[in-house]
């Protein structure tokens, strides 16, 4: 048995789209089961993301808490964002976001992990990316807005996150499994076995 996620697409005999946003849409689908019947499968439409695990030469990671509103609370997150563009090399997004949100820049880059947040209800695809010999940007901070003005920056010390992960302490679905890879790894083949920054991402090809 090959332990590995494989493509497979079940025939859609009806689809209809009765939520349309900004950014993301809802999405209905009449779906043939295996048995002939038809199920009705509603999920959200996403664009994809990237989330970036920035660690400094202290074996710190670099944090964001950020108030989210459908949770109603403030999460310890890692920096994140959406891939705007169709086909956007999801390299350049992490860096763009490691940027706007924290005004840091990195010298080296590898994917960490490729998850899919949930896909019972939602086809986010997310790219977390480990950056390391991180420095301060140069010229001007990036103006934030909306929940981003209120958001507090810290660097935590990757021991005391696994412990809070592990504690039921922290929740958010980047920072958890970014954290918890990043440990894996370590205890594995090493960070320098993780994929390359341009390694293919099938779930939302790209340009180099």
């Amino acid at each position: 048995m090959e332990l590995q996620d494989t493509p497979e697409e079940w025939r859609v005999v009806a689809t209809t789209t009765p939520f349309q946003g900004k950014k993301t849409s809802v999405r209905t689908d009449d779906v043939v089961m295996p048995d002939g019947t038809v199920a009705r499968r509603d999920y959200q439409v996403h664009p994809g993301s990237v989330a970036v695990l920035a660690l400094d030469e202290q074996d710190r990671v670099l944090l964001l808490k950020q108030y989210r509103h459908p949770v109603r609370q403030k999460l310890w997150e890692i920096p994140a964002g959406l891939l705007d563009v169709p086909g956007e090399n999801p390299l350049h997004a992490a860096q763009r976001e490691l940027y706007e949100e924290a005004h840091v820049k990195a010298g080296d880059w590898r994917v960490l992990t490729d998850v899919y947040t949930t896909p019972g209800g939602c086809d986010e695809a997310v790219r977390i990316f480990l950056a390391r010999d991180i420095a301060e940007a140069e010229g001007e901070r990036f103006e934030v807005s909306e929940e981003e003005a209120d958001m507090e920056l810290a660097r935590v010390p990757l021991a005391e996150l696994v412990r809070g992960v592990l504690a039921g302490e922290l929740h958010n679905n980047c920072l958890v499994v970014g954290v918890l890879s990043l440990a894996a790894a370590r205890a594995g083949d090493g960070v320098e076995a993780l994929r390359p920054a341009e390694a293919p991402w099938p779930a939302r090809p790209f340009a180099s």
